[in-house]
């Protein structure tokens, strides 16, 4: 494959992450096509843009225009904005999980997806839980390069009101300081970080499928 000609998908990039990935593909002159599938458009004219706006619910509608070397994953919602639960796991667990499949279908190599710390199918918390089944059910889907991306607590400024998060994330730039050593991986981490982390795992090897936020920090000054 030309690495000078390569085309990504992102989901959710309409998000804080996936909006800053969508940026930084853009400027890559790796890429020559970027297809975005989303609920509402980005607002962005670009000649190297595609989007597709429907029901990612439904994403298997999508099969047909899913085609793509890489896929990038930045689906989540929270407990404060989705506080239903079983909407919640659609999102969080359906989304990508669809994905993964529709990967695998279309012979799609490349698999990015965000995650979050503590996800673990086996966490008798509801949120950790479906984080850890979605990963599970990703994996299952055997695209030969997934890397599951772990971050911490994110920072940035969201559109949307979000108080609680954002008097956490006040708290961690105090408690930050103090994070070192082993404690490091539960520090805060900035949005452009992850995306920077994603791109450079899905154009290099990295061995580990499951990377946590500190590797993530790491990887993005790489």
């Amino acid at each position: 494959m030309d690495t000078a000609k390569k085309s990504a998908i992102i989901l959710g990039a309409t998000g804080l992450t996936g909006g800053i990935l969508l940026q930084k593909l853009l400027l890559d002159k790796r890429y020559t096509s970027i297809k975005l599938f989303s609920r509402s458009t980005v607002g962005i004219d670009h000649p190297k843009l595609e989007e597709h706006l429907g029901n990612l619910f439904e994403l298997e509608n999508f099969k047909n225009q899913f085609k793509a070397d890489e896929v990038y994953c930045c689906i989540g919602t929270t407990k404060s904005k989705t506080p239903d639960k079983d909407l919640y796991r659609k999102i969080d667990y359906g989304i990508p999980v669809e994905t993964a499949k529709l990967c695998s279908q279309n012979d799609i190599s490349t698999l990015i997806v965000i995650s979050a710390m503590g996800a673990n199918a086996r966490s008798s918390v509801f949120y950790n839980r479906i984080k850890g089944e979605m990963e599970e059910a990703v994996l299952e889907a055997r695209i030969s390069k997934t890397h599951l991306m772990e971050p911490s607590l994110i920072g940035g400024q969201r559109e949307e009101n979000r108080t609680g998060e954002w008097v956490a994330k006040q708290l961690f730039k105090v408690v930050d300081i103090f994070l070192v050593g082993p404690l490091r991986k539960y520090r805060s981490i900035h949005p452009e970080t992850i995306a920077k982390a994603m791109i450079w795992v899905a154009n290099n090897t990295y061995p580990k499928t499951r990377i946590p936020s500190d590797e993530i920090a790491k990887i993005a000054n790489y």
